[in-house]
């Protein structure tokens, strides 16, 4: 029995205006903790010194949230970077190979060549005679 697959099963679905629940989520948590700091550097420093550290991590927040380069997220996108740049040099492109793999950000395998087979052409001339004999006995 065949089951029909959607093609874009991994795309999120939005659930509050345009975000989707991984993005509500980080920005809820995120949010919060910059509230937080806030709040306590506050109590210790004044509310204008309190202010810069919180919106740091108000803008870094909103940036994970919203950022989408060549329709990738945040976290692919990061580590993609550093995949990038652990293995700068070692990118080969292989005409006819797919290129994609599941991502292993900390070693790529390098482009192994493959070794020509040599083909016996009597052994094969044998075995098609066998198999023609046989058909024929079919």
């Amino acid at each position: 029995m065949q089951y029909k697959i959607p093609v874009q099963i991994e795309n999120e679905d939005p659930i509050v205006l345009w975000l989707s629940l991984k993005q509500l989520s980080v920005l809820i948590w995120w949010g919060w903790l910059a509230y937080v700091v806030f709040k306590w550097l506050a109590k210790v420093v004044g509310p204008e010194v309190a202010m810069l550290p919180a919106w740091i991590i108000f803008v870094i927040t909103i940036l994970v949230v919203f950022l989408k380069i060549s329709e990738m997220t945040f976290l692919p996108y990061i580590l993609n970077l550093i995949r990038q740049s652990i293995n700068w040099g070692e990118k080969k492109w292989v005409k006819w190979v797919d290129s994609f793999q599941p991502i292993d950000i900390w070693y790529v395998k390098k482009a192994i060549e493959k070794k020509e087979k040599k083909i016996e052409v009597v052994n094969k001339k044998e075995s098609l005679k066998d198999l023609q004999d046989k058909l024929k006995n079919i």
